[in-house]
């Protein structure tokens, strides 16, 4: 059963869910989570468009945000009494979809389990779906746990 399980996380609500749901597997299959958070390149583009911020002191802004994300995840999960390690990615050459794809097969994960939103249509299109290109693209099995309706 699964020994190794990836969590890419995002500090969303939905990628609570995802955690969540990790955490239960790992309770059940005795397996270790390897929780991520991925820096990207478009969030970081569109954050410095947004608030006028010095691409230096915004990227240590956005390393901090992913620094709490993994602690306050990682204290969920030993909570929990699961066994856990964390990776910040500062991703700003990759998607994100490509940082976890890469993770899987270098950490030799057995699934990977992340939060969706479920997006359909135009919505979908354009905002993309990292969840969806990871689902297609990955070799291992992928659980998607998706948000409940009417939730963004």
């Amino acid at each position: 059963m699964y020994q190794r399980i990836l969590v890419p996380i995002d500090g969303s609500a939905t990628s609570e869910l995802g955690l969540g749901e990790a955490i239960r597997l790992a309770q059940l299959t005795h397996a270790s989570l390897r929780l991520i958070h991925v820096i990207d390149e478009l969030s970081f583009a569109l954050t410095i468009g947004a608030y006028g911020y010095g691409a230096g002191e915004l990227l240590e802004s956005i390393r901090k945000n992913g620094e709490r994300v993994l602690h306050s995840a990682l204290d969920a999960v030993k909570a929990a009494g699961v066994e856990a390690d964390t990776v910040l990615y500062e991703n700003l050459d990759r998607t994100v979809q490509q940082r976890v794809l890469d993770e899987s097969l270098s950490w030799k994960a057995d699934l990977i389990v992340m939060g969706t939103h479920g997006r359909r249509g135009a919505s979908r299109l354009a905002l993309g779906s990292s969840a969806e290109g990871i689902m297609r693209n990955a070799s291992v099995p992928v659980l998607l746990v998706r948000a409940p309706q009417g939730t963004s």
